[in-house]
């Protein structure tokens, strides 16, 4: 089963808003080699998320959800 890259859809959706990934670093109150380092990770931890859903005001654990819904069809 192919693994769904949170990093990638996080970065998508910063573009998707017209978003900076200084501005990212600033809204979840990280450095921006953090924040470098979210965006190329395939997988994150759930608070993190938890917060970067917020901060975006979009629902990644949805995302993530519908995407493994898909793939076992």
């Amino acid at each position: 089963m192919p693994m769904i890259h949170v990093g990638n859809l996080i970065k998508a959706e910063l573009e998707r808003q017209g978003r900076s990934k200084v501005w990212f670093a600033a809204a979840i109150n990280r450095s921006e080699s953090v924040c470098y380092t979210i965006l190329k990770k395939p997988y994150i931890d759930t608070d993190m998320l938890a917060t970067i859903c917020e901060v975006l005001n979009h629902d990644f654990f949805k995302d993530l959800s519908d995407g493994f819904r898909n793939e076992k069809q």
